[in-house]
């Protein structure tokens, strides 16, 4: 989800000139809080779950205690209190960094749990479990890279949510762009990202998802440069991004989806699908604004990008991904026998 500087509201909808209003109508702020809510209740503790980390283990149990504030606080008027909730959220957004020694490799994988409930002997199970030690120990650098990004991402997202909350212009930008930065960051900050690792994680040696893994944090970061250097910048950062999440799709379709059973292909295919129009959306916004073309409204970005991507790519490739028994994914071909 774009997250702009955008100049005052234009009479136009839904296309604008080259900029779109910072102010949101009733149903256009409503939507992005439900789409922010969503990424706080839902899709970071099912993400967490995915690390397969035991130190995320117990906040991932009691994340909902620090969501509910992060909730709340669009439930009050912008000040203090509101400010306050947030806080509750962020603090929780940051203790996710107890992480980072062990994503980035600085600290020992610690956790050779089975990742499937299919009954198995005693003897399968614990080469199940070593053979998962080893490939959690084992993990490439591009997945390491996007794993710590999606760590980070809700950090990010937290801070801008307290600023908007509060009603302090973070960096100069309104409340309402930090709004959507904090859309964009749960989304596209950590979600793409943790699924982009997934994908490389499942595919051990394909340089293509290697590659995947490697662009969505990239482009991402870039992204955030252009906030704060141009418009030719982000959009650079929106490209790249896009290339990333647009080759993961494409892996997920031909390598990854025909080996779940039906309900996950059917979550996969939705996922997959809808992620080429929502990124396109995307783009033809990041060219609009660089080039000074017309371009969809903040209100219909929220309404078509942000729901797509969100509901679309997110939350079913995430439902998809825990129905997965990623062991037997993670199992190298003849092909693809190197790490990537």
């Amino acid at each position: 989800m774009p997250a702009l500087s955008v100049p005052p509201v234009t009479s136009v909808p839904p296309v604008t000139s080259a900029a779109a209003a910072t102010g949101l109508s009733p149903y256009g702020a409503g939507l992005l809080a439900a789409l922010i809510l969503i990424g706080m209740l839902v899709v970071i503790p099912w993400g967490l779950g995915l690390l397969d980390l035991d130190i995320l283990d117990p906040l991932r149990r009691w994340w909902l205690l620090a969501a509910f504030p992060g909730a709340a606080s669009f439930l009050v008027p912008r000040g203090p209190a509101a400010a306050a909730l947030a806080g509750v959220y962020a603090a929780g957004t940051i203790a996710l960094l107890v992480a980072l020694p062990e994503v980035t490799g600085r600290a020992p994988v610690r956790r050779p749990s089975a990742w499937t409930t299919r009954p198995a002997t005693t003897r399968q199970a614990t080469i199940r479990q070593a053979t998962a030690a080893t490939r959690l120990a084992a993990w490439s650098a591009p997945v390491r890279a996007a794993m710590a990004s999606a760590l980070v991402a809700p950090v990010i997202a937290s801070s801008a949510l307290v600023a908007a909350r509060g009603g302090y212009p973070l960096f100069g930008f309104s409340p309402t762009v930090l709004t959507l930065t904090v859309a964009h960051f749960h989304y596209a900050g950590f979600a793409a990202a943790l699924i982009a690792a997934l994908v490389c994680r499942a595919l051990p040696g394909d340089p293509r998802a290697g590659a995947a893994a490697w662009s969505v944090p990239a482009g991402t970061l870039v992204v955030l440069a252009g906030f704060f250097l141009s418009d030719w910048v982000e959009l650079a950062g929106a490209a790249i991004l896009t290339a990333g999440l647009w080759l993961a799709a494409w892996l997920t379709w031909t390598r990854i989806r025909p080996r779940g059973e039906r309900l996950t292909r059917w979550l996969m295919v939705i996922s997959c699908a809808v992620l080429p129009v929502s990124m396109a959306l995307a783009l033809s916004w990041a060219v609009g604004r660089a080039a000074g073309l017309p371009h969809l409204s903040v209100a219909w970005m929220i309404a078509t990008h942000g729901v797509t991507n969100a509901l679309g790519f997110a939350v079913c490739a995430l439902l998809a991904w825990r129905t997965l028994d990623r062991p037997a994914l993670a199992t190298p071909t003849p092909a693809t026998s190197t790490e990537a």
